[in-house]
């Protein structure tokens, strides 16, 4: 006797870039191999952020993360996943130098955690590092918007396009990355107007976050959707209530614990 077994392929960067105008497309991050099992039922694209840094780690920002912690974080899921392509989030410092270091960093992210592809902040100002890649290989997603990783040099998290004179620039950012070869974009942080403008503007899917129900596909930080955090911005909606849950479990445990209550009979071996 003989057993067929369903075989999973994953989501690739092509699937991605037809979606324009499409179904759309749905992304979380993910930063280690059980939640993205959980994850990869559902997302089309799973992204291994920076943001792992302030989550997991406890810095007040995205700019101390390291190529190695990257790394690690990204091995961890693509382990985890079988569905999703996996985007891994270019740290600080590894890209913004020349094309060539950028492409140095970038092959070695692909190489070591077998993502499916990088992502980068910025937005005409790194299409000819965009270029650069795209045409050795290396699958990009573009950011622009609020920026994180610039964040000292904005002034903070801070809504980008409230003014509308700035409109412009932020359009030919995202055409900018388009006609580079990114295969998507994410608008983070931006009024609603313009996002929805910059989805009809360009040619490749928009992923909001923060922006606008007319993007072509969303993404959230996992771990504030699900109540995590004990703050959130405005444009996150929790779907669950997860710090207070583990907290009342913690809280149990500890007193079981100190009152003898655990280990139980059912708890030991015998």
């Amino acid at each position: 006797m003989s057993s067929q077994t369903e075989t999973v392929r994953r989501v690739t960067v092509p699937q991605i870039a037809r979606r324009k105008g499409g179904e759309p497309i749905v992304s979380l991050t993910s930063y280690h191999a059980h939640t993205a099992a959980i994850v990869d039922r559902y997302a089309d694209f799973i992204l291994v952020g920076d943001s792992l840094g302030m989550v997991m780690h406890g810095m007040e920002s995205t700019v101390g993360v390291s190529l190695e912690l990257m790394i690690m974080h990204g091995r961890a899921v693509v382990r985890g996943t079988k569905k999703a392509l996996i985007v891994v989030d270019m740290p600080f410092g590894t890209y913004e130098e020349s094309p060539a270091v950028a492409f140095r960093n970038a092959a070695q992210i692909m190489k070591e955690t077998q993502c499916g592809a990088v992502k980068l902040e910025g937005g005409a100002r790194m299409a000819e590092t965009i270029r650069f890649l795209t045409e050795r290989g290396i699958p990009v997603m573009a950011h622009i918007g609020l920026t994180p990783q610039s964040s000292h040099v904005m002034g903070g998290f801070k809504t980008q396009g409230r003014d509308e004179e700035t409109w412009e620039s932020h359009l030919e950012d995202a055409r900018a990355v388009a006609e580079a070869g990114a295969f998507a974009v994410v608008l983070e942080g931006m009024v609603e107007p313009l996002a929805a403008k910059i989805t009809k503007a360009v040619e490749i899917p928009t992923i909001g976050i923060g922006a606008s129900a007319e993007c072509d596909g969303q993404i959230l930080v996992l771990e504030d959707m699900l109540g995590l955090n004990p703050w959130t911005p405005k444009f996150v909606k929790v779907y669950g209530q997860l710090g207070p849950m583990i907290e009342d479990s913690v809280k149990r445990y500890a007193e079981d614990v100190k009152s003898r209550a655990f280990p139980t009979e059912d708890e030991i071996y015998r």
